[in-house]
């Protein structure tokens, strides 16, 4: 199978090429928590770029539960026209557009100043930074009912928005991994325990989303392979996952891995080790690949069109790209054109992983908001400095994003 040959999803629907823009945490939110004119100049690049599947950064599904100060909140109509319009750029150059719909968790930062629901009381473990993050309290029954509505309700937006369809989150352990993880789900009621009980409130949301939106509306999960930690998430229950998911009318499911404490999805295990350097989740796709019966889609470290080749040629739907377009959003049309760009950011090889990790994703911020203001983006960007520019945003942000929640309450 050829990168750009069109795929046919099991609603009918069909994306274009093989290759997805994944999704990355772009903190591009206007003062209303909605779509930005920079982040719609931003998914006008990606429109020009023509991968077949634009997948959106995180949308929230709570106000109150957010993974950062500035991201885009989606739970009721009060600014609907501007999400239309953010799915009307980014469905411009033809591409599948999927809002990805989300809730941290126990990985809302604390300085948010939420209160933080988790399945169990676990705190995170980020050694030195775990004060970041505050001790979750474990969910009653009425929290995972009120959850699950959420996520129902946020995709009935989007579709009502003109998306073509959501992407549940349920990997890198925001709150529907954190059910899947025996590590941060010590529950012993029917949400907890079993694989079966701790993949309830995920499999109820996927049948409710499903109900909830026309057949021709595409309803997709991202899943971790794995954690990469020790008695987390395993491949095996990924696979009993991916079988349980079977029968529910899911169009896609993407594989990828890994948390904050564990940040698999930039090639790094507990133990230190690197992945490999390239589609980091693809063999424990292959192994998933023999019980899934919906298109599979791969993450994780991309950049060079023989690797993506090598995924679609292995039996997987769909190869996904992150990093490489955020400096390059018009990969897929040089791939298709024959050119074998291969973007790439410079290695950070800090001894503090949890803090390599953040450097990581500013330095990836970095380069989208040099694409959202029109200019080329810079790989030889200190890590250093975009990481100490994007705390000061960060901290400027919270102000904004604090004062915003005490004006809710007021008027509430």
């Amino acid at each position: 199978m050829q990168l750009f040959t069109p795929l046919t999803l099991p609603n009918g629907a069909v994306i274009p090429n093989r290759l997805a823009k994944a999704a990355m945490e772009e903190n591009m939110a206007d003062a209303d928590h909605a779509p930005s004119a920079a982040l719609l100049r931003l998914y006008q690049a990606w429109a020009d770029g023509r991968a077949g599947l634009i997948l959106t950064g995180n949308v929230m599904v709570d106000r109150r539960a957010m993974t950062g100060p500035n991201g885009v909140v989606l739970e009721d109509d009060a600014h609907l026209p501007r999400f239309q319009r953010w799915a009307q750029i980014a469905r411009a150059g033809g591409a599948q557009v999927w809002m990805q719909i989300n809730h941290p968790g126990r990985q809302t930062p604390a300085a948010l100043g939420q209160a933080t629901l988790a399945p169990s009381a676990v705190p995170l473990d980020l050694g030195a930074l775990s004060k970041q993050f505050p001790v979750p309290r474990e969910m009653t029954a009425a929290d995972i009912a009120e959850v699950q509505q959420r996520f129902v309700q946020s995709a009935r937006l989007a579709e009502q928005s003109g998306f073509n369809g959501v992407q549940i989150h349920a990997a890198h352990g925001y709150l529907l991994s954190q059910f899947l993880s025996p590590v941060s789900n010590q529950r012993q009621d029917h949400w907890g325990g079993s694989i079966d009980n701790r993949a309830r409130l995920l499999l109820d949301i996927v049948r409710a989303v499903r109900a909830a939106v026309s057949p021709q509306f595409a309803v997709a999960v991202k899943l971790n392979s794995a954690d990469f930690q020790r008695g987390g998430f395993s491949p095996d229950e990924a696979k009993r996952v991916v079988e349980m998911l079977n029968p529910l009318q899911v169009d896609l499911v993407e594989l990828s891995g890994g948390s904050y404490e564990v940040p698999a999805m930039q090639g790094q295990a507990r133990d230190g080790r690197t992945l490999a350097r390239e589609a980091y989740f693809l063999e424990f796709a292959r192994d998933i690949a023999t019980v899934a019966k919906m298109p599979l889609m791969v993450t994780g470290g991309i950049r060079r069109r023989a690797v993506a080749a090598q995924v679609i040629d292995s039996g997987i739907a769909m190869a996904g790209i992150a990093t490489a377009l955020s400096i390059d959003p018009h990969l897929p049309r040089q791939w298709q054109a024959g050119r074998d760009t291969a973007p790439a950011l410079r290695p950070i090889r800090w001894s503090n992983k949890v803090l390599g990790s953040l450097a990581h994703m500013a330095v990836v911020k970095f380069q989208l908001k040099r694409l959202s203001e029109g200019r080329a983006t810079d790989t030889r960007v200190s890590p250093l400095v975009a990481l100490l520019t994007q705390q000061l945003a960060n901290a400027c942000q919270t102000r904004r994003y604090r004062r915003w929640m005490a004006e809710r309450s007021a008027r509430a």
